[in-house]
């Protein structure tokens, strides 16, 4: 995908005369740039968030390096998941990009986006994995499709203001999914926070030496498996230290968590959703 589109690529995208794109941008409908010699550029994030806040339609979608049949048709995220998991096990790269997409243009949140369609996708995922009804390639393949949607995502949100508050994320050691953490660090964005996501088996030391070396104001930790659980607790324990050493919030999330091994543990916040996670640190930002 383009990041910098010209006033003729825009134009050509949603259907409108350039001379009419000039103008939305001149009554700052548009967020734009100028270029060293003073030439208009507008950022896809910009772009994408004035189609999803207008409902104006996408005409040419390629022209943004979006799949052809964005923008072509509404997508009810209800129905959403099932047709995400058809596309993800059989390897359908573009039907699930297109779809996501369309999700995401329609407006709908990117956490409910999580929450509603690639959770409960990746579960029956799971579940056809353990029941032998899908081979391990298909489920590996389908998180790649996944994390490659995910990080285009990333892309198409507006810029972040230098200011903005910072948070930092990831998995512990011994816990490899990742699809969870890359979620979460998107929710937060969408939120209004610098997120960083470290990915998945970090040693609870590099975790801790972050901390110390960026000062987050929020730390978010994604729990999908607890291979030993006392000496996770005890690693744990070491970061919530670490965390409110330097004034960090904790939110914590996964599977893994039961109420027993919660009631073990110390956090600013239990977020069960990707929604609950976006609802705090909307509320911590706040304050």
């Amino acid at each position: 995908m383009r990041e910098l589109l010209t006033p003729r690529q825009v134009a050509q995208a949603i259907g409108v005369s350039e001379a009419s794109l000039k103008r939305w941008c001149d009554r700052g409908l548009l967020l734009t740039q100028k270029t060293a010699g003073g030439h208009r550029r507008l950022p896809l994030s910009g772009v994408l968030e004035f189609l999803r806040t207008s409902g104006h339609p996408l005409i040419d979608p390629a022209v943004l390096g979006l799949p052809s049949n964005v923008g072509k048709g509404e997508t009810v995220i209800n129905r959403a998941a099932e047709h995400a998991q058809r596309a993800l096990e059989a390897g359908a790269d573009e039907e699930f990009r297109s779809e996501t997409f369309n999700l995401f243009l329609n407006g709908n949140a990117l956490c409910d986006l999580c929450d509603k369609v690639l959770a409960p996708a990746f579960r029956n995922i799971g579940n056809s994995w353990e029941h032998g009804r899908i081979e391990v390639f298909q489920e590996r393949r389908a998180c790649e499709i996944c994390l490659r949607t995910l990080h285009e995502l990333r892309l198409m949100l507006p810029a972040l203001s230098a200011d903005a508050p910072l948070a930092i994320g990831g998995a512990l050691s011994g816990d490899p999914y990742v699809l969870s953490s890359t979620m979460a660090e998107l929710s937060l964005r969408e939120a209004g926070w610098r997120a960083e996501n470290f990915g998945v088996g970090i040693p609870v030391e590099t975790f801790c030496a972050a901390l110390t070396t960026v000062k987050p104001k929020l730390v978010f930790l994604s729990v999908s498996t607890i291979p030993d659980v006392a000496p996770w607790i005890e690693r744990y324990k070491t970061l919530r230290a670490a965390a409110t050493a330097v004034g960090a919030a904790v939110s914590v999330g996964g599977r893994a968590l039961t109420e027993e091994i919660r009631r073990e543990l110390d956090y600013t916040a239990y977020c069960d959703t990707f929604r609950h996670l976006a609802t705090f640190a909307t509320a911590l930002r706040a304050s």
